[in-house]
């Protein structure tokens, strides 16, 4: 994953005592208060959360800000072979751009006439010898064809065995849950989502507790501020924001069949070019003063106005559970 994010450090101050002030009489037969669950799990690092549940299954929570708010989800990773794409059937046939469009070509019919016997014998000869060239060309075409057929057969076996992202989505939209306590009752429920195709979701639904929804740094997404930080400027760029978004994104147009998003990001594009700057500037060394020189030539305006169309239609396929 991305870089870790920003660690918050706090640092004890004394304050200065002042003679005149007047201090809270303390009742004797009261203690300290005790600080309630709630407190104790919001002051918890996350990474000191027990995460045995989700390193057996190998399944992860996430947390994802867009503008609309935060929400949290589930991710895995698995072989694509052994998974079933989601369903976007119904959200192409809502979206009229998507509409497939069937286009029937005709063919004009051409008609021959022969003027006589010998013009027709030549005409014979002619096309039996084009018949023949044809067979030969076929030929070789059936033999390139099966080169070709093997080469990619190998490059599939390669794609099934590469895992892939898969969501806690359903039908091409993608479940966030505004509380951890919503998204446990819903993985409970059994209601149907594209992650229950693993053999360890089972597993998950039995065992899961809200206590348990506590993503990790590096699994939290805030998509919600990727434009205003490009909008400030390069001095301003924040990387491991930027390089995050770049990742969660990536998922989730792979995930909910997103083709237009992929392209965006896909390699060569100006906001991949983008990507691969800022991870630059992150590994420091010569790498990091080219990234920054790399950096200067992407225009801000347009970096903002292609991520703002990311996350808009990222967030067009969000079902919000509360």
């Amino acid at each position: 994953m991305g870089n870790p994010k920003h660690t918050e450090v706090s640092v004890a101050r004394q304050s200065p005592q002042r003679p005149d002030a007047d201090e809270p009489e303390l009742d004797d037969t009261t203690g300290p208060a005790e600080p309630d669950e709630a407190d104790e799990a919001h002051d918890t690092p996350r990474a000191a959360v027990d995460r045995s549940l989700w390193e057996e299954l190998r399944i992860d929570p996430v947390e994802i800000a867009l503008p609309a708010g935060t929400g949290f989800t589930l991710r895995a990773y698995r072989p694509a072979s052994s998974l079933t794409p989601t369903d976007v059937t119904e959200r192409d046939q809502d979206d009229p751009f998507l509409a497939r469009r069937q286009v029937i070509e005709e063919e004009d019919d051409e008609t021959v006439v022969i003027l006589d016997e010998e013009l027709a014998e030549e005409f014979a000869d002619a096309d039996e010898e084009e018949k023949s060239s044809r067979r030969r060309r076929d030929a070789d075409a059936d033999a390139d064809a099966t080169e070709d057929e093997d080469e990619d057969e190998d490059a599939t076996d390669e794609a099934d065995d590469e895992e892939v992202p898969v969501f806690l989505s359903h039908r091409g939209k993608l479940l966030l849950f505004k509380t951890p306590e919503s998204l446990v009752s819903f993985v409970r429920s059994g209601a149907p989502n594209d992650l229950s195709q693993l053999d360890s979701w089972n597993e998950l639904s039995e065992r899961v507790e809200p206590a348990d929804i506590v993503p990790l740094d590096e699994d939290t997404y805030e998509l919600d501020l990727v434009v205003e930080n490009l909008r400030g400027g390069h001095d301003t760029w924040d990387s491991t924001l930027l390089i995050e978004a770049g990742e969660v994104a990536r998922d989730l147009s792979y995930a909910l069949r997103l083709p237009a998003v992929l392209d965006m990001l896909s390699a060569g594009s100006s906001l991949d070019n983008l990507d691969e700057a800022l991870r630059a500037t992150v590994n420091g060394g010569i790498g990091a003063f080219m990234g920054r020189r790399r950096l200067k030539k992407i225009g801000a305006q347009t970096a903002s106005l292609g991520w703002r169309t990311i996350v808009g239609k990222i967030s067009a396929v969000v079902d919000w559970r509360d």
